[in-house]
């Protein structure tokens, strides 16, 4: 089997992107307990069903992406403890931040994403992931939060068909023993028009449920009848791409709880004008990044909220540009 999806298959690594970091990092396999050991070259290597497969380098797999190392590193040089936080992740993903900030101990992350399907499958059965799909960071407020908050840990079901139903008060010799006799008194009887209108509704039930049209209920799903979703977060990070932050801090800061922290991720080429970045999407003039960080800095001080710390990212990013993260706390 390739090597790359031996790995994902074994566990090893959550994708093949992944795993193919992984390899370039230090992979060997051997058939069985003191056998000569043999390196993974390629991605394509065979490694045999049953083979002990060891990581030499381990810390790629950690995470479900390679975001989570960057956060790890920007949490650690800021000494920033999210234990216990409710956190929201913005441009979600596949999660790697959201993994990272799971195993510091969050309470809960809620993680936004325009995007669907994405999510590590991991993480979109974690009880303390609220995983927001279809949601434009740019354009959210704290109500449209909860509310795609509230339909992401929602089911809607259809009333279920109570076949014991009756008219009211169909015949009043029903409650009185079967007994018709010449004192028997009708006036309670249902009449015969509405037995009528009694079976048509249920016949329009019956063609709603099949044409699928029956009127639904919104419920949350079992595990999340007491989850807090107050759009009132103790720490505002992500990774976007795309688009710069300037068009989403204005809806983020919003968000933060009194005390809260901002750490996000700054991806310089969504920063900068097109004529300024090179060929492949690289910002080749490092002189630039002080406009970044500058423009960043003036987004938040307009904002209300003055940067505290702005620190490299402890890996490039994936195309080989420098990453920065830009840390503030709300007063």
């Amino acid at each position: 089997m390739r090597a790359d999806v031996y790995l994902v298959e074994a566990g090893l690594a959550a994708t093949r992107s992944q795993a193919q970091r992984l390899i370039a990092a230090g992979v060997r396999w051997r058939a069985f307990a003191h056998a000569p050991w043999v390196g993974v070259a390629k991605n394509g290597d065979d490694i045999p069903k049953g083979a002990e497969v060891e990581l030499l380098d381990a810390d790629e797999a950690k995470y479900i992406s390679r975001g989570g190392l960057k956060l790890d590193g920007a949490l650690r040089s800021l000494g920033l403890q999210v234990a216990g936080m409710r956190c929201l992740d913005v441009g979600q993903s596949t999660g790697g931040f959201t993994d990272c900030l799971l195993q510091a101990g969050a309470a809960q992350v809620v993680g936004v994403d325009v995007g669907h399907g994405q999510l590590h499958e991991r993480l979109r059965h974690d009880p303390r992931v609220i995983g927001v799909e279809g949601l434009n960071a740019r354009g959210m407020t704290a109500e449209s939060l909860r509310e795609a908050a509230e339909q992401a840990v929602s089911e809607f079901v259809e009333d279920e068909e109570d076949n014991d139903t009756q008219p009211v008060a169909p015949y009043a010799w029903m409650r009185n023993g079967g007994v018709v006799d010449e004192d028997y008194d009708d006036t309670e009887d249902a009449k015969e028009h509405e037995i009528e209108d009694f079976k048509s509704e249920r016949a329009a039930k019956a063609r709603a449920r099949a044409d699928g049209t029956a009127p639904r209920q919104q419920r949350r799903r079992a595990g999340f009848e007491d989850v807090d979703l107050t759009p009132s977060f103790d720490l505002v990070t992500g990774d976007l791409s795309f688009i710069s932050q300037t068009l989403v801090l204005p809806a983020l800061v919003p968000l933060l709880a009194p005390q809260g922290h901002l750490l996000m991720l700054v991806k310089p080429q969504f920063e900068l004008q097109p004529g300024q970045v090179g060929k492949g999407g690289i910002v080749r003039d490092a002189s630039l990044y002080a406009d970044v960080e500058q423009r960043i800095r003036g987004c938040l001080q307009a904002l209300g909220l003055p940067v505290r710390q702005w620190l490299d990212s402890p890996i490039e990013g994936g195309d080989g540009n420098r990453e920065f993260f830009v840390y503030a706390q709300k007063a």
